[in-house]
């Protein structure tokens, strides 16, 4: 089969579009033919080695894919072979704590796809039974792929852990990002008004035809002034927040009483200093959210088939121009999700 194979860390150059052997399902384990794989900024932390995660040498990258069943491994009894179907990222087990604690969707007994076990970027990809998700019969393998992180990320956060509610406001930074993107229309889909933050004006005019209310520039703006003069000084609900650093830090000024901030990434800056006063006496709450359940990708799947939600598909690559949509992710050159096709 056709894969991107790395063989070491680096650049954009360690992405190696190679013939490699088809992987057989193992016990438990099914074979899926990979229709279409979403691009993730963890593609590029992986890549680069500060991901955090063990990754053994050569790797096949990807973590997010969509296909049809191509072959079941020994014991599994479903789903049947051409079932359309997405991989989880999180390859867990149904008797686990976690699992069966509801925290499926962080549950990585068997490992991660495209992290510390062979991913998406490749025209097949064995994965766990139990990971599967079937795919809605009205929702097309492009808008699949691009759906199951970012859609199921933003309403882990914005629904799940934020309690978005018709009348509250909900500050989303990064709108250009996968989460940032889909977050604003997740927002407006509960009625919510939504202040969108990005790095440049374009971004922000696109965060605009997707929902966003008002919009902050946060490379020439403060956000704690503008969220201020928004809201008459009352602040936030809700943030989205996936950017760290001095955005993470003035989005928790902008949070009123008893408002949450949620926060997935940090490529803006990893460690921030927080005034822990200001959090209790706020009574906010500040959670850190990984990855969405299998329960709530299939919602928003469902969502995104019936047209309710629709995740932005900045570009579609061949498999074989990876170097070329890698460039782009380094250079923040990309407003919602790219997408690779074997």
């Amino acid at each position: 089969m056709k894969a991107i194979v790395i063989r070491e860390f680096g650049g954009v150059e360690k992405l190696l579009y190679e013939e490699i052997e088809t992987p057989s399902p193992g016990p438990g384990q099914v074979l899926v033919r990979i229709r279409a794989s979403g691009i993730n900024h963890l593609d590029h932390d992986l890549r680069e080695g500060v991901s955090g995660i063990d990754v053994a040498m050569p790797h096949v990258l990807g973590v997010e894919g969509v296909g049809e069943i191509a072959e079941l491994g020994a014991g599994v009894s479903g789903p049947a072979v051409g079932s359309r179907v997405a991989i989880h990222f999180a390859q867990g087990d149904p008797l686990s704590d976690m699992w069966l604690s509801g925290l499926d969707g962080v549950d990585f007994t068997h490992g991660r796809i495209g992290a510390d076990r062979w991913g998406t970027y490749a025209e097949y990809c064995v994965a766990e039974a139990t990971s599967i998700i079937p795919l809605p019969d009205a929702l097309d393998y492009e808008t699949a792929a691009a759906s199951v992180i970012g859609l199921g990320t933003a309403w882990h956060m914005t629904v799940s852990l934020g309690d978005v509610k018709a009348d509250k406001t909900v500050l989303v930074n990064a709108a250009g990002s996968v989460v940032g993107s889909c977050a604003i229309q997740v927002a407006k889909l509960h009625g919510a008004r939504v202040i969108a933050t990005a790095g440049s004006d374009a971004k922000l005019d696109m965060a605009k035809e997707i929902g966003a209310d008002e919009v902050i520039n946060y490379t020439s703006q403060s956000i704690r002034e503008e969220v201020a003069r928004m809201t008459n000084k009352r602040g936030v609900d809700l943030v989205i927040e996936s950017v760290g650093g001095d955005v993470l830090a003035q989005s928790i000024d902008a949070v009123a009483l008893n408002g949450r901030l949620i926060t997935c990434g940090a490529h803006g800056g990893e460690t921030v200093p927080i005034n822990i006063i200001e959090l209790f006496r706020k009574h906010m709450m500040v959670h850190g959210s990984h990855l969405a359940g299998r329960r709530e990708i299939m919602h928003v799947l469902g969502l995104a088939a019936a047209g309710r939600l629709k995740p932005i598909i900045h570009k579609v690559f061949p498999l074989a121009e990876v170097q070329a949509a890698a460039r782009k992710t380094a250079e923040r050159d990309v407003f919602g999700k790219m997408v690779l096709i074997p």
